[in-house]
């Protein structure tokens, strides 16, 4: 039997993760996928994730119809920070005869000697890799190779970019994200709003429309710095979505009655 392990936030799950997870089932000859939402990822604990249903839910719908994935919620349950390798280990627990993969991008590959315990999961499963244009794969197979003694599987797909930071930007603003994810998880998400950052989408509506893709590349920077200076994502989008509120907004309008 072959099982493969897909983790991540999926905060949310766009269409490069639904595409490398089916790719991975026919590249690997899988038997089943795990599509794995984590509670709290070790590499992001200044972030505040989407809520765990509302991840899982999206999960769900991406991959609905899919007879050999399945979203696990393993993770969620378990609750505090989600270590691959317990999950690996778990996993080669319930399926100790299977030959296990684990899933991830070649970004991910170059950081994995950060990971806790890589040796330990190394033990229990083989690493399965995508790429993206521009990843130089032999020297990283180099550096894994001498540092580890084991190889990783190399998958056909080539990621494309699309980011789950640009989609929530979007999102924040009120803004159609179709073009990003599967047709049932943009629908999902423009009816629940749980990206959406209040009053947003009015505010942006009273820009001009240069003034207003202004305001969304600003947040896009914004959330971008965020990640490295561990502020709060939520608070900067916010302040950079809305900091030309009124640039448009005519002197006499009503909306403007109070302020000086």
């Amino acid at each position: 039997m072959r099982i493969g392990i897909f983790g991540g936030s999926f905060d949310p799950i766009h269409s490069e993760h639904i595409a490398l997870a089916k790719q991975a089932v026919t590249d690997l000859s899988l038997d089943r996928l795990f599509v794995m939402p984590a509670a709290s990822p070790p590499h992001k604990p200044w972030r505040a994730l989407a809520a765990n249903d509302v991840r899982f839910q999206l999960c769900k719908l991406a991959f609905a119809g899919e007879e050999k994935i399945t979203v696990s919620d393993y993770e969620l349950k378990t609750g505090g920070t989600s270590y691959t390798y317990l999950t690996v280990r778990h996993f080669k627990q319930q399926y100790p005869d299977a030959q296990l993969y684990f899933l991830m991008g070649a970004d991910m590959l170059r950081d994995f000697p950060s990971w806790k315990n890589p040796t330990d999961i190394l033990e229990n499963c083989t690493l399965a890799v995508c790429s993206r244009a521009g990843d130089d794969c032999a020297e990283i197979r180099a550096d894994f190779l001498a540092k580890f003694g084991k190889d990783f599987q190399l998958l056909t797909y080539h990621g494309k970019s699309v980011s789950s930071t640009e989609m929530r930007v979007l999102a924040g603003a009120g803004m159609d994200v179709t073009e990003y994810t599967d047709e049932k998880c943009a629908d999902y998400l423009a009816r629940c709003g749980v990206y959406e950052v209040q009053c947003a989408k009015q505010a942006l509506a009273l820009e001009k429309p240069s003034r207003k893709a202004h305001s969304i590349r600003v947040a896009m920077l914004g959330v971008e710095r965020a990640k490295s200076l561990r502020l709060n994502e939520r608070q900067v989008l916010q302040a950079c979505l809305l900091h030309d509120v009124a640039k448009n907004v005519p002197m006499d309008s009503p909306l403007l009655e109070g302020f000086t």
